[in-house]
Order: C-alpha cells, then sequence, then structure tokens
C-alpha cells in the first residue's frame, strides 16, 4: 500500500506521461467508436443544421439549397469534433489527467491503446475536417475562409494539447461557444447563401449555449479530479454549487433565444417542448451526486441541443 502511494504522488499531474505499456492490446472497433465520444455529435450537427435554416431565409427554400456545401459543412463540424475528442484522448492521457477520470474510460488513459495511434486517429479526422473545408473553398471561391479553418483546427488541438492547454485554465466554454455555436452557425449560413443575417447569430447563441452546458455537465462530473489533476476547467474555478448554477444559465440563454425569434416566428414557440427533456437534465445536475447522473444528463443535454437545432431551422426553412 505505501509502495503504491508513493508511486501516486511522486509526479506533477499535469506532467505525468502515460504509463502502462504492459496494458497496451488491440482496441476493438466498439472502443474506437467510444473513444469518438458519439453522444457529443449532436453539437455539431445542430449548428450546421441551424446554419441551413438561416439560410433559407436568404435564399429562398430549401429548393435553392446547395446540398454538396451543405453536406461539406456538416463533415467538416463532424470532422472536428471527433477530432478534438481523440486529440483529448490523447493529451489528457499522457498528462495523467485521466488518472483520476471518473466517467467511461478512455483510450490512451485506460491503457488500451498506444497513445501515438490515438493521436494518428486525431490527426486522421482533423485532416478530413481540413480537406472537406478546402472543397468548399475551391467550390464558393472564398479563399478567405482558409484563415478561420486553420485557427478552428489548431484551437481543436490546442484545447487540452500544446504545453499551455487552454482547456486546462478555465477557457474551454469560450472555444465551443465561438466554434460549435457562432463560427459553425453563421460559417454555415455564409458558405450556402455568400452573406450571414440576424437568424444566424442569433440561432448561434442558442446552440453555443446548449453546448457549452454540455460540457460544464461533463466537467461538474470531474471536478473533484479535475482539481487533483490541476486541470483549471471553468467548474473548478467556481466551484460546484456554481457551477451546476452555470449549467442552469447555460440552457436558460438558448430558451430565451427562442423566445425572442418566436416574436417574428410564431412557430418557434414549439422549440419549447424540448423542456421535457431540458428540465430533467437541469434537476439531475442541480441534484446529482454520482457519475452516472452527470452523464445521464450529458446525454440528455446533447439530446437537447440536437432536436433544439433541428427544430429552429425547420421554423426558418418552413416560415420562408
Amino acid at each position: 500500500m505505501a509502495q503504491t502511494k508513493r508511486k501516486r504522488s511522486g509526479h506533477p499531474a499535469g506532467k505525468k506521461q502515460h504509463s502502462a505499456p504492459n496494458k497496451l492490446t488491440t482496441p476493438t472497433a466498439a472502443m474506437w467508436i467510444a473513444g469518438a465520444r458519439i453522444r457529443t455529435l449532436p453539437l455539431a450537427i445542430a449548428p450546421v443544421a441551424l446554419g441551413v435554416g438561416a439560410s433559407t431565409i436568404i435564399t429562398g427554400g430549401f429548393g435553392t439549397i446547395n446540398w454538396a456545401l451543405a453536406a461539406l459543412s456538416l463533415g467538416v463540424a463532424l470532422f472536428l469534433q471527433i477530432g478534438v475528442n481523440y486529440s483529448n484522448d490523447y493529451s489528457d492521457g499522457v498528462r495523467g489527467t485521466d488518472e483520476f477520470r471518473v466517467g467511461p474510460p478512455r483510450l490512451t488513459g485506460s491503457g488500451v491503446a498506444n497513445p501515438k495511434r490515438v493521436l494518428a486517429v486525431a490527426v486522421i479526422f482533423f485532416t478530413l475536417g481540413a480537406l472537406a473545408g478546402l472543397a468548399i473553398v475551391v467550390l464558393t471561391g472564398h479563399y478567405w475562409l482558409l484563415i478561420p479553418g486553420v485557427i478552428a483546427i489548431a484551437a481543436a488541438y490546442f484545447y487540452t494539447g500544446g504545453k499551455r492547454p487552454y482547456g486546462y485554465y478555465g477557457f474551454g466554454e469560450v472555444f465551443v461557444f465561438i466554434f460549435f455555436g457562432v463560427v459553425a452557425t453563421v460559417g454555415t449560413t455564409y458558405i450556402l447563401s455568400g452573406t450571414y443575417n440576424v437568424e444566424s447569430l442569433v440561432a448561434s447563441v442558442g446552440a453555443g449555449a446548449i453546448a457549452c452546458a454540455v460540457l460544464m455537465a461533463n466537467n461538474i462530473r470531474d471536478i473533484d479530479q479535475d482539481k487533483v489533476a490541476k486541470k483549471r476547467t471553468l467548474a473548478v474555478l467556481v466551484g460546484n454549487r456554481v457551477a451546476r448554477v452555470v449549467y442552469v444559465l447555460f440552457m436558460l440563454v438558448a430558451y430565451v433565444v427562442a423566445a425572442l425569434v418566436s416574436w417574428i416566428y410564431p412557430l418557434a414557440l414549439l422549440v419549447f417542448f424540448t423542456l421535457l427533456i431540458a428540465i430533467p437534465a437541469a434537476l439531475i445536475v442541480l441534484t446529482g451526486k454520482t457519475a452516472k447522473e452527470f452523464i445521464l444528463a450529458l446525454k440528455l443535454t446533447s439530446l437537447v441541443g440536437l432536436v433544439y437545432g433541428l427544430a429552429l431551422a425547420s421554423v426558418f426553412a418552413f416560415s420562408y
């Protein structure tokens, strides 16, 4: 027992390298799929759907949408989301952060996969996202889009990668709001219509707020472990009780957006049916004590984000 304690306390959490080569196996397909964190993918789908819906107001309905560009936009969002998930798996694993993890085991931190292979998979998905983005640039002729594209990939990696990852200093929600809210929504509208509108801007706030809520639910679950690992997420910085309130505020922002949109698009009131999912999720976050409860809250919040995005996008499209 004493030997085990000395081993754990003899390294800083921020510098520890993954050290379980004896556990390395050949990960199954199911393990790799789990590593992609499928439950987070709605955060990539929702803002693109909102961007498509907002663009129909400019272009004149679904019939005028370039669906090839829409598919490429979705590809960029999904590939970057999966890429950042694998990159996060790799970076947290080699730092030793996942040694204290209470959520589902990860490829690197659990020792079932070679860290270099996990990083390679992350790079593959970042590359796929870059290629989809390049195709958009070529088809639209908007070569300046290469700049935000490069920034998005760099931001995805340095979220937990590099020597001073900003996700370890409380800026994770900023990244999520900007790239899985504003950039994905307004960017999709611009790609499809050559401009943007108020609808895309307002909707991007709702999508970004829900994405932040998902991240907050995840980080509240890991708050005690992240403190030990010296990972200063926003939840760690504000404390457990305040973090739960902040989660609710993020969700509230999304519904304030829906209420504002309903003044011009009355059908947007239908979005409030998603409260049937959002309220249970919020109650779990406010009262939850176990990792299992927060994992459920995370799944429910992701589902809210998907349904919210698809519903509001449909409101824009069918209100034309």
